[in-house]
């Protein structure tokens, strides 16, 4: 089977927690954000794309929010 992962979620959390975890569309992706906003430092949330287009990826683009 097939991973079926999209997005993968690195953050920080105000207590200093380190949170990580995978989404599997935009729509799981932001109401996981929107979930957890509260508790995260929003300047430290760093969200990766898995299917990212290889151009996205040599310019460097790895926030989506």
């Amino acid at each position: 089977m097939g991973n079926t992962c999209r997005y993968v979620v690195n953050a920080l959390g105000k207590g200093g927690e380190t949170y990580y975890t995978r989404c599997k569309d935009k729509q799981e992706l932001k109401n996981w954000i929107s979930t957890n906003r509260e508790k995260l430092i929003m300047d430290e949330l760093i969200i990766t794309d898995k299917q990212q287009s290889l151009f996205s990826k040599w310019l460097g683009m790895k926030k989506l929010f």
